[in-house]
C-alpha cells in the first residue's frame, strides 16, 4: 500500500506529483528545512566536511572561496564550526558583525568581496572559548541561515564541524545543501573515520561531491621530489572508489599557505591550488 493509499485527502488531491507523502516523504521532514534570508539568494551551497579534528577542511573552504572569487563568483562562507571557528583568522577578519535596522545580520567582507559569517565575529575576544551546550550552537548555525543578509551569492560555502554530531545534522536537516566535499588525510585511520561521514551523508540523503586529500605530501625545496608523509597508500582513492566519486585535488603540506593562513592573507593563495575542486564548483553554478 502506497502513502497516498492511507492519506486523508487523497480522494480531493489534485497535486500528487508534488504531494511529499506520495514521494514517501513526510510532512515533518518536509518542514524542517528553514527558509533563508528574505534578502538573500543562493545558487549553490556546498558543505565542507571531515569525519575528525584536524585534517584541514578549514583550510579547504578558504582557498576555495579565494579561488571562485578571483573566478569573478559571488561567494559566501558560513562558518559552522562554531567551538573551532577558523575562518575569520584566514581571511584577516576582525571586528563584530552588525545589524541593520530590520534586525538582519551583516556579514564580514574579505579583501576580495567574499562575505562571511563566524562564531569569532560576534566575541569580544577571538580565542574566548565557546561554552554552549549543542542546542544553542545548532540554534546560531540555523541563525546564519535566516537572519543573515546575504545579497545574491552564486555559492554559499559552509565549514562545517567534524564528525557527526548536532551541528553536521542541524545543517543537513535545516538548509538546502547541494552536496558535500569531503576532506581527509592519507592515513590509515581514515577509512572507518569516512565511512561515518558517508554514512552520514547518506542517511540525510545529502550527494558526496567528491575527495579532497590534505596533506598528501611535502614537495622537497631542492629537488622538487614528493614526499608522501603518511606512506605510498591509496585509502583515499579507495574509499572514493567505494562511493562513486573521485578525489578531486590533493593537497600538499606547504609552509607557504601556512604563512598566508597566518597572516590573514589566504586569498593570496596562488593558482593552481584545487582546480578540480573548483571546476567541479564552477561547473555546478553555471549548469
Amino acid at each position: 500500500m502506497s502513502a497516498c493509499d492511507s492519506c486523508p485527502s487523497k480522494a480531493s488531491c489534485t497535486s500528487q506529483s508534488s504531494c511529499p507523502s506520495a514521494n514517501g516523504e513526510s510532512q515533518e521532514q518536509k518542514s524542517l528545512l528553514e527558509e533563508i534570508n528574505k534578502y538573500s539568494s543562493v545558487k549553490k551551497v556546498i558543505g565542507v566536511c571531515s569525519g575528525k579534528g584536524g585534517v584541514g577542511k578549514s583550510l579547504v573552504t578558504s582557498v576555495l572561496a579565494a579561488r571562485l572569487a578571483r573566478d569573478g563568483y559571488n561567494v559566501g562562507i558560513l562558518d559552522a564550526d562554531i567551538t573551532g571557528p577558523s575562518i575569520p583568522k584566514a581571511f584577516g577578519l576582525k571586528g563584530s558583525l552588525k545589524g541593520d535596522e530590520n534586525k538582519n545580520i551583516i556579514p564580514a567582507v574579505t579583501h576580495s568581496g567574499i562575505k562571511a559569517v563566524s562564531v569569532n565575529l560576534l566575541l569580544e575576544n577571538d580565542d574566548a572559548p565557546v561554552l554552549w551546550r549543542g542546542p544553542v550552537i545548532a540554534g546560531l548555525v540555523k541563525q546564519f541561515w535566516t537572519d543573515v543578509k546575504w545579497g545574491t551569492l552564486d555559492v554559499l560555502l559552509i565549514d562545517m564541524p567534524p564528525g557527526t554530531g548536532d551541528v553536521p545534522l542541524t545543517v543537513f536537516q535545516s538548509i538546502p545543501v547541494d552536496g558535500i566535499i569531503l576532506v581527509s588525510t592519507p592515513q590509515d585511520l581514515v577509512s572507518m573515520i569516512v565511512n561515518k561521514a558517508r554514512n552520514m551523508a547518506l542517511m540525510m540523503k545529502v550527494k558526496v561531491l567528491g575527495f579532497v586529500e590534505n596533506m598528501s605530501y611535502v614537495k622537497c625545496g631542492k629537488c622538487g621530489e614528493e614526499i608522501k608523509l603518511f606512506g605510498d597508500n591509496e585509502n583515499v582513492t579507495k574509499a572514493a572508489a567505494e562511493m562513486g566519486v573521485q578525489v578531486l585535488d590533493k593537497l600538499p603540506l606547504d609552509p607557504d599557505i601556512t604563512k598566508l593562513v597566518d597572516a590573514g592573507e589566504i586569498e593570496k593563495i596562488p593558482s593552481g591550488n584545487l582546480d578540480g575542486t573548483v571546476k567541479l564548483i564552477e561547473s555546478m553554478i553555471e549548469g
